[in-house]
């Protein structure tokens, strides 16, 4: 029976250890959604996936759905968001993004519009930010009211559409008061 090959762009948002060398990832796929894949002998030092599959990595990756579950096949590492933030808030920033995707994203489900929006976040955030407290919450609600947490009316109009990198910054922070209230609502709802 022949297996066939997903190849897909990923960010790998957290690793947990099994047996002797192997691992399992969690990947947040463009095309398949929130996956777990596991790769064989990644923990050896002769592994040649090992400095790709690091947590907070954008990766290209071939996957191969099997009768246990997905496996990984060939990787390469486009690049790693936590290592290329110019400081240690922008680090925080790339880690709470993740938390995020870890936390509401269930399941194999195509989510590309989520996917390309958290990589210009992970990329905006990586640089030097005025006001990172509240583009993260412009940020946070946007993705809850793309899984459906939120109703997007509760979003300021200004903010729906435009990008983060395009927001006037000194402006953010008038409604984040009503911004956070409305994330908390959201993570309360949920139970998550």
């Amino acid at each position: 029976m022949a297996y066939v090959t997903y190849t897909t762009d990923a960010l790998v948002c957290g690793t947990f250890d099994r047996n002797t060398a192997d691992r399992s990832y969690r990947l947040f796929t463009r095309e398949l959604g929130m996956l777990y894949a596991d790769a064989r002998s990644v923990r050896t030092e002769s592994s040649k996936q090992r400095q790709a599959l690091q947590d907070f990595s954008l990766i290209r990756v071939s996957l191969v759905k099997g009768k246990g579950g997905w496996k990984i096949g060939s990787v390469t590492e486009i690049k790693n968001y936590y290592h290329q933030a110019v400081n240690q808030p922008a680090r925080g920033s790339i880690v709470k993004v993740t938390r995020l995707l870890r936390r509401f994203l269930v399941g194999e489900e195509s989510q590309v519009d989520l996917f390309d929006d958290c990589l210009a976040a992970l990329t905006f955030f990586s640089g030097k930010r005025l006001h990172r407290t509240c583009l993260e919450h412009i940020f946070i609600q946007r993705t809850l009211a793309q899984l459906g947490y939120i109703k997007t009316s509760d979003i300021p109009q200004l903010y729906q559409a435009v990008p983060l990198s395009e927001l006037n910054q000194d402006q953010v922070c008038s409604h984040d008061r009503a911004i956070a209230l409305s994330i908390e609502q959201a993570q309360n709802a949920s139970q998550l």
